[in-house]
């Protein structure tokens, strides 16, 4: 097929075009086209081009935590020291901070907003939420006592001094515990299986609320579907547990001699030096204690650098893999999986390590360089949810579902990890951009062993049913069973729409690898990534932003009429195309002539600024038996009836 595009757009301006109003459309070209789209112009914290002002400012939130897990009562106690650093202008009397684990409480806001039918993110079993045993201000050598109120998921503290604009800095020392939910809502839990409990732990110390430019203190309740906005910093923490649990977590362990024997630390030198997985532990070893120090208990030490959280799993029952992933840079990290026996085998976790490794190496090289020293898979009762550099998946999962799930919480490595939007306000900036980022991921993985072409045609129905949520909608305000389609596959497919059909793969990915270089480690908003995009791409995209993020506007495309210059084909015919929805977007054809000749055309989304309906000429040699819009099923078009048009 011959692919025209620009030749076809100067064919257009040279021969001339007959733009007329569609009678049945529902489409109004000054409200797709209003050229008043960004609220506000840029600032010297956000630029107008989409990149942070050159007085950008971000706080800092440094962590040491030292935590106790029994597993006799499956809970976790210890202590917290925030190191909280103030680089706002703004001089600060109080803090706020996150304590999730109160969304298990039985009178939590949650709970009380939960469907009677449940869902992913209901309690089924409660807990006291995070028990506050005390809180203290340390300054000067001193601890002091503030006054401090529990609301629900956020506690505020005073400070006893206020902290100043730009240079103030604080300590805070809480004191603490929770009990480890068994189904905590699809964020952490706990797994019984033959060998022993696996926990998989997460939210489990105060975390600071974030302070930023646009809102000020952001302090959203945690209800269960918005996940989470967090300052970055390093993440000092230990956890001393039973001696003969296998614990793994964020960032990389400081004290491998004393929790590992001689054997296990073998064998993890040999993972990192090998392009297939290693055995670490395996299942015949797990009764034993080859891999263990044997003592009563151990305190396994984590540092993590330049993040916004940790996470960690532990369990008796674990099998252990790793492998080296390959970095751009030539840097090494680890990928490895931890899972127990029932997860085994080559048509399940024994491909974890393998997955992992594939994923992170190739969203390295295609958008940004994985930044943790390690990517580990925890097999347990969470079927999919993402920490910087752990994620927790399905223990069910097998073949293509457990590379599908790998691969997507891996991709939030990238959003919100290290770009690190306000998930609690915009799912789809972490959701959306790692579904469209799984899509390129799976094609090329293994040769596409997994890939499947998408038909976002006949996704139209579900995309646009009755009282549909658009994009731009917060998580917890989205109908529970639509966020599947608002945070997720819409935002992909739209930008899967933007670079194939709007601005071509190479410009898209330009854009695309500034957007992530920009906001690495930074917070962004919806319009820093709009912005970005138009900067870098060239073009005006707020039609696009607005039809496709803003608004649940549909999209009907269609083909109205073949005729032909003075009747006769040779001399070019003349085709009509219609829009009958508000939604304004390119226009791609496939169009088959009598003598056998196909080419495949986009009429640019800027035909639609005229009105409704646009007839174009096209230079045909021979009859057109055929017009198809969309025929590779890119968009999702409400009514197909008409995107196919026959000629006489």
């Amino acid at each position: 097929m011959k692919h025209l595009f620009l030749s076809l757009t100067l064919l257009m301006v040279a021969c001339g075009f007959v733009a007329a109003q569609n009678d049945s459309s529902r489409y109004d070209q000054h409200i797709a086209f209003n050229p008043l789209f960004y609220p506000s112009n840029g600032n010297e914290y956000r630029s107008a081009s989409g990149e942070p002002g050159p007085a950008y400012w971000q706080n800092r939130a440094d962590y040491k935590i030292a935590v106790t897990l029994d597993t006799a009562q499956h809970k976790v106690t210890g202590s917290v020291v925030i190191t909280y650093k103030n680089n706002s202008p703004d001089a600060m009397k109080f803090l706020w901070l996150q304590l999730d684990q109160n969304i298990y409480r039985e009178d939590s806001r949650a709970q009380a907003t939960t469907l009677q039918s449940g869902g992913r993110w209901a309690a089924r079993t409660f807990t006291n939420g995070d028990e506050i045993n005390s809180v203290e201000i340390l300054s000067k050598g001193k601890s002091i006592k503030p006054k401090y109120r529990i609301s629900d998921t956020r506690m505020q503290v005073w400070l006893p001094d206020t902290l100043k604009a730009k240079t103030g800095t604080v300590q805070l020392k809480i004191d603490y515990s929770f009990s480890v939910p068994e189904y905590g809502t699809d964020r952490m839990a706990r797994l019984n299986t033959q060998n022993g409990w696996v926990y998989e732990i997460a939210q489990w110390y105060p975390r600071m609320c974030v302070f930023d430019d646009v809102l000020g203190w952001n302090t959203l309740p945690y209800l269960g579907a918005g996940e989470f906005y967090l300052e970055y910093g390093d993440i000092d923490y230990t956890i001393t547990a039973p001696s003969n649990l296998i614990i793994v977590g964020s960032g990389e362990i400081q004290n491998p001699k004393e929790v590992y024997t001689p054997t296990v630390l073998n064998r993890i030198a040999q993972a990192k030096n090998s392009e297939k997985t290693v055995t670490i532990v395996g299942a015949d070893e797990l009764n034993g204690n080859t891999y263990h120090p044997y003592k009563p208990t151990l305190t396994w030490h984590f540092l993590c650098k330049q993040t916004r959280d940790v996470a960690w799993a532990a369990s008796k029952a674990f099998i252990w893999d790793a492998a080296r992933i390959n970095l751009p840079s030539g840097k090494k990290a680890l990928a490895q999986s931890v899972y127990p026996v029932e997860s085994a085998g080559n048509e399940a976790w024994g491909r974890s390590t393998e997955y992992t490794k594939g994923t992170i190496e190739f969203n390295s090289k295609q958008w940004y360089e994985f930044t943790y020293p390690s990517a580990t898979n925890v097999a347990g009762r969470v079927g999919g949810m993402e920490y910087p550099g752990i994620v927790f998946c399905s223990w069910k999962a097998k073949n293509g579902g457990l590379w599908g799930v790998t691969d997507h919480e891996f991709g939030h490595n990238w959003f919100p990890m290290i770009v690190g939007s306000n998930e609690r306000k915009y799912p789809w900036m972490d959701e959306g951009f790692n579904t469209f980022i799984n899509g390129i991921a799976t094609k090329e993985f293994n040769k596409g062993e997994y890939y499947r072409k998408a038909d976002v045609q006949r996704a139209a129905t579900s995309m646009f049913r009755k009282n549909a949520d658009a994009i731009m909608t917060i998580p917890d305000v989205t109908q529970q069973p639509f966020l599947g389609n608002a945070a997720y596959r819409k935002p992909g497919a739209g930008l899967d729409i933007l670079r194939k059909h709007i601005l071509g793969e190479e410009t898209f990915d330009s854009a695309f690898r500034t957007y992530i270089a920009r906001w690495a480690f930074k917070h962004p908003t919806p319009y820093d990534f709009f912005r970005t995009m138009e900067n870098v791409g060239g073009e005006d995209l707020s039609y696009f932003w607005r039809g496709w993020f803003m608004t649940n506007d549909k999209l009907d495309q269609g083909v109205k009429e073949i005729k032909y210059v003075e009747n006769d084909p040779a001399k070019g015919a003349l085709i009509t195309v219609v829009n009958n929805e508000q939604m304004v977007l390119p226009v791609p054809l496939l169009i088959e002539q009598e003598n056998g000749k196909k080419d495949t055309i986009t009429l640019p989304a800027e035909i639609w600024q005229r009105g409704g309906s646009w007839t174009f000429r096209y230079p045909s040699a021979s009859k057109v038996v055929k017009v198809t819009i969309d025929p590779d099923h890119d968009y999702p078009d409400i009514d197909t009836s008409n995107n196919v048009l026959e000629g006489n």
